[in-house]
């Protein structure tokens, strides 16, 4: 019985997407103690705050090198969803599309993006990253309309439903939608603070309170994933 954490963790860092998982996680979390510890002190005070943004610093560019692998999955997912042609409201399915197509613009913006300031390609940095950033924010506000919309069906599915496990399922399923607003609405927080001076709340926030969004955001993921995988097991 106690091994079973450890090779779920092993299993978890066997997969890409676990690895990811685990990473974005404890680059939020190094990001929260970090800049807590550098907001309570000096930062020439604190060398384990300094020490720890810098551990989230390199997770973080970690993932992003990683991406540049991520356009082909992602093209396969947009295509097997298509126009969503499987879903039963016409709203779900077109707040679906829209976010599909901008995570999959996403992608090359980055891409472009992290080449121009690594200094493989001769282009505006700056202009690229607020573009992703802005294309990822579009994305998790769409989330968020179109986990609302489920769980507007699932209010009025939730008083009809006379199955006690069609309510149960119902009510697992609201549970989720909500927790995913939850997490885009933490992650989009943190995309507009890294958006360009002058939009909303961009810039403002200190580095123990992106850590702590992202954290927030992560943790959530990470729960909402478990769930499934049990839920597809049982």
């Amino acid at each position: 019985m106690a091994g079973a954490p450890f090779c779920g963790l092993v299993s978890l860092l066997e997969t890409y997407r676990g690895r990811d998982r685990v990473a974005r996680t404890l680059a939020y979390g190094c990001q929260l103690a970090g800049g807590t510890l550098v907001a309570q002190r000096h930062p020439a005070e604190s060398p384990l705050g300094r020490s720890l943004l810098a551990v989230s610093a390199q997770l973080s560019h970690c993932r992003t090198v990683l991406r540049l692998f991520d356009d082909l999955s992602m093209l396969a997912y947009s295509r097997q969803y298509g126009l969503g042609v499987k879903e039963d409201d016409a709203a779900v399915r077109w707040l679906s599309v829209l976010n599909n197509v901008a995570d999959q613009l996403y992608y090359p913006c980055e891409h472009v993006a992290w080449a121009a300031d690594a200094d493989i390609i001769r282009a505006n940095a700056n202009r690229w990253w607020a573009l992703s950033t802005a294309l990822w924010g579009v994305s998790l506000l769409l989330g968020v309309a179109r986990s609302l919309r489920i769980l507007s069906q699932l209010r009025s599915k939730l008083r009809d439903q006379p199955s006690k496990d069609a309510l149960e399922k119902a009510r697992a399923q609201a549970q989720a939608e909500a927790l995913s607003i939850l997490s885009n609405l933490a992650d989009f927080c943190n995309a507009v603070h890294w958006m360009p001076p002058g939009v909303l709340w961009a810039g403002k926030f200190p580095p123990w309170l992106v850590g702590l969004m992202g954290t927030v955001s992560s943790l959530t993921g990470i729960y909402l994933s478990y769930a499934r995988g049990s839920g597809a097991s049982a």
